[in-house]
């Protein structure tokens, strides 16, 4: 062997120790990690973290082989070997570039490396800083496999101890799997943690592993109740199908406080009905223009969880006009474009074909439903009219104002009020309580109106002033909206009580002096109206249609009596037999009467206040009453989680945990209390836990109302009751 090959032998040692002891030193580290890791992250971060650092073990390995090259090997040698003359690079070069004393010289190197060998080169191995490497991967083992994970369940934290005794079963680790309903297109997840938050409908599966292993493992729910584990394989699994959201903590048998343990939370997300959006045309009323022949409609749904391909596009054909409109309902399947969560619907529609007339509307509105199973969530679109407008009056030029003030008597119709109950009662489970009892009252308040429009042609007086109804739709009892001047059944306009320059039929005689203020609703009226059946001539009915009038009108006191109640249902029988009469009433024959002037009492002046203000003076109002009932536990354990005292705690977090259950419906997570008071119950030395309940409870408490309060026994009432009793007394 010559001198070169040995050399090349000796590079190949010093690499091969170079690379090894890389090897051992930077090994343990990522294990350690992996370790440590998988027992408090999971064993995806520990498998993704373990193969991260043996990327960067290689990486380190490969360059400490790589950094002992040739050259390296030939500097170390002319420097350990002074008799190598610094020439030990002709051992390597061509013998046939070289000159004749660059040969001799290397014939003479070679003679020096026979004599005496190359001496060793390789670097000493770090057998201190390995060692320590190796006992630090087995300390994290250890403590991977002994130690009890950050989520497993312990018991309270106590000023002796804070984790299981010796021998106990400690949870060492755990999964959690979420598998989503199949509606829903998402896929299954795995996760290590124990709370979860997931669609309505999911099954969650655990699997938990103990060391040493218990006698049984139970998931105990705040409500009491509990769903056994069984044991599979050294791990304890159990699933459950996730309907509403709930809190749990892991019991297993054999452990001091694990009923005192971590709870856990499960939040059960709802699936939201789908929205729909009307995309064209982009305004609710559209006029049919002249030549038109069909109407685009598009709209645009979405879900989180997907659209149903088809939808049925509700058309609506109106026709008559008062209370002797009829509807005819046609049905059409749309088939939607687009991905799975977002669809379009397009649909043309012929006036023609639906047999559209002057003076009707096509009313059409789009059912879309979401891909929920068992049952699937209905949205309807906002409604969309196409109007063909009526021929127009001639000689009704400038009456747009008039128009528009009479339009709600359009709408004040029973058949309406019948329509309104029956949706109110459809939707009174999807209705907060306020919102039902408003909306009820603003029926019953329609029905009043027309109940007073009706009642005026018996001759009944009117609950408030003459004025044409306005151009809002009604939402109190105000008297600018009697229907006293309304338009009647058969479209024409009450007349004004006032004016009596008029013929017959309301038609203002030729040359009357005009009215005072110009432009005024009632000199356009009397000018363009056409009325009849005035309240002062209504006795001059004949008495079989009075008698239906008056059923009809009883009727109407009952519908709005339950209306105004907050009892719709309760309303709808009298409803329905009201306009039955008002049918009857419609059908006989109509009697056309000269009007007459209003002829009201004279006011009695003697009863005006006069404005004496001699005696009265300023009373402080008294303060303002406490919270009374089941709401006054709150602002007493407000003061005592603010006083910290533990003799009274368990006592006030019972009341708190009854008051909470009581009040789910009024509470935005009930949950957060739960959790919150069995952490405060377990731990009553907790500065973070009770401040936290106090925050809890701050925006639970009920506000102050406004009011005034009762009068007091003073000077100055007893003087206005004995004025007030000395008047009723007075002749």
């Amino acid at each position: 062997m010559n001198a070169a090959a040995a050399l090349d032998g000796l590079l190949r040692r010093v690499r091969t120790r170079a690379a090894l002891d890389a090897l051992l030193l930077a090994l343990p580290l990522p294990l350690a990690l992996g370790a440590l890791l998988w027992r408090w992250a999971g064993t995806t971060p520990a498998v993704v973290a373990t193969a991260l650092g043996l990327l960067a073990v290689a990486v380190f390995t490969a360059h400490r082989w790589a950094r002992h090259t040739r050259a390296w090997l030939l500097l170390r040698l002319d420097a350990a070997r002074r008799d190598l003359d610094d020439s030990s690079a002709l051992l390597f070069a061509n013998a046939a570039g070289l000159s004749p004393l660059q040969r001799l010289q290397r014939d003479r190197l070679e003679q020096r490396l026979r004599e005496r060998p190359a001496p060793e080169l390789r670097p000493a191995r770090p057998g201190r800083a390995i060692a320590a490497g190796w006992l630090l991967l087995a300390a994290c083992l250890a403590a991977a496999l002994w130690l009890p994970s950050a989520t497993a369940p312990t018991a309270a934290p106590t000023a002796a101890a804070g984790r299981p005794a010796v021998g106990q079963p400690v949870l060492v680790g755990q999964s959690l799997q979420v598998q989503p309903p199949a509606y829903t297109g998402l896929d299954s997840r795995t996760t290590q943690a124990l709370d979860a938050e997931a669609p309505a409908g999911s099954t969650l599966h655990w699997r938990l592993r103990f060391v040493p292993q218990p006698e049984a493992v139970e998931l105990v729910f705040h409500d009491g109740r509990r769903l056994a584990l069984r044991p599979d394989a050294g791990e304890w699994t159990t699933q459950l199908p996730l309907q509403a959201s709930t809190l749990y903590r892991i019991v297993p048998a054999g452990v001091d406080g694990a009923e005192s343990s971590t709870l856990h939370r499960l939040d059960a997300v709802a699936d939201a009905p789908p929205r729909v959006r009307v995309v064209a045309p982009d305004r609710g009323v559209t006029l049919l223009a002249p030549g038109q022949r069909d109407w685009l409609l598009q709209f645009e749904a979405e879900d989180d969880h997907g659209v149903a391909a088809r939808a049925r596009l509700l058309v609506t054909r109106t026709e008559g006009s008062g209370e002797n409109i009829r509807f005819h309902d046609h049905v059409r399947m749309l088939q939607g474009r687009g991905d799975r969560r977002t669809k379009r619907y397009e649909a043309r529609l012929s006036p023609a074909e639906f047999g559209l007339a002057r003076g009707e509307d096509l009313v059409a509105r789009l059912e879309v439903l979401d891909n929920r199973a068992p049952q699937p969530q209905l949205a309807r679109s906002a409604s969309l009219i196409l109007r063909w407008p009526p021929e127009p009056v001639l000689g009704a030029d400038g009456l747009d104002g008039l128009a528009r003030q009479v339009l709600p008597a359009y709408f004040r119709s029973q058949r309406q009020v019948i329509i309104d109950a029956e949706a109110l009662v459809r939707e009174r489970p999807r209705l907060p309580a306020d919102e039902f009892e408003r909306r009820s009252d603003l029926t019953g308040v329609d029905q009043r109106l027309l109940r007073l429009r009706y009642g005026q042609f018996l001759g009944e007086e009117s609950e408030g002033g003459s004025t044409l109804p306005t151009s809002d739709l009604p939402t109190n009892d105000a008297p600018a909206s009697d229907g006293a001047d309304a338009a009647d059944d058969h479209g024409h306009a009450a007349a004004p009580a006032g004016n009596t320059a008029a013929d017959g039929h309301g038609h203002g005689e030729a040359g009357a002096a005009p009215a005072e203020g110009f432009g005024t609703v009632g000199d356009v009226l009397e000018q363009f109206g056409h009325t009849h059946d005035i309240a002062e001539a209504a006795t001059l009915l004949d008495p079989e249609t009075r008698e239906t009038l008056r059923k009809a009108l009883r009727e109407m006191w009952q519908s709005e009596l339950h209306l105004r109640q907050a009892a719709p249902d309760q309303a709808l029988p009298y409803a329905y037999r009201a306009l039955k009469l008002i049918k009857q009433v419609q059908q006989a024959e109509r009697i056309y009467l000269q009007r007459v002037g209003t002829q009201l009492p004279p006011i009695d002046e003697s009863r005006r206040l006069g404005g004496d203000r001699a005696g009265l003076g300023n009373r402080p109002l008294p303060p303002l009453a406490a919270a009374t009932g089941a709401d006054a536990a709150l602002p007493q354990a407000w003061r005592t989680l603010e006083d910290a005292d533990a003799g009274t705690l368990p006592a006030t977090l019972d009341a708190l945990q009854a008051w909470a259950e009581a009040h789910r419906d009024r509470l935005e997570d009930p949950l957060a209390w739960i959790a919150a008071i069995d952490a405060l119950r377990h731990d009553p030395a907790c500065a973070a836990c009770r401040a936290r309940l106090r925050g809890l409870l701050w925006g639970a408490m009920p506000r102050p109302r406004g009011g005034f309060p009762a009068r007091g026994d003073d000077d100055v009432a007893r003087r206005y009751l004995d004025a007030l009793q000395a008047g009723e007394q007075a002749p």
